[in-house]
């Protein structure tokens, strides 16, 4: 079997509004959870509490997944502030 090799160069990763894209996803599945909480008794019922388990868990690793995009945010900042401090002016 051949090795494989890629026929073109791979794109630039997007960037974007990455943090309030984090945060907003966060906000919906915590607004899921608060939503269905009150029907509690019927997806007990019918075998569903997987349901509101599944949106607190999305809200919860979005608090983790903020904390992390913010992290890396201020990471690209500070390093964007040492490159432009280190290089010469022309």
């Amino acid at each position: 079997m051949a090795k494989w090799t890629p026929k073109h160069e791979a794109p630039e990763p997007l960037e974007g509004p990455v943090v309030g894209t984090i945060t907003g996803g966060t906000i919906v599945w915590f607004v899921l959870f608060l939503v269905q909480l009150p029907f509690y008794a019927w997806f007990d019922e019918h075998g569903h509490t997987w349901w509101l388990w599944t949106c607190l868990a999305g809200g919860g690793l979005g608090l983790l997944g903020i904390w992390y995009v913010r992290r890396r945010a201020a990471a690209l900042r500070r390093a964007a502030a040492e490159r432009a401090r280190t290089t010469p002016a022309p």
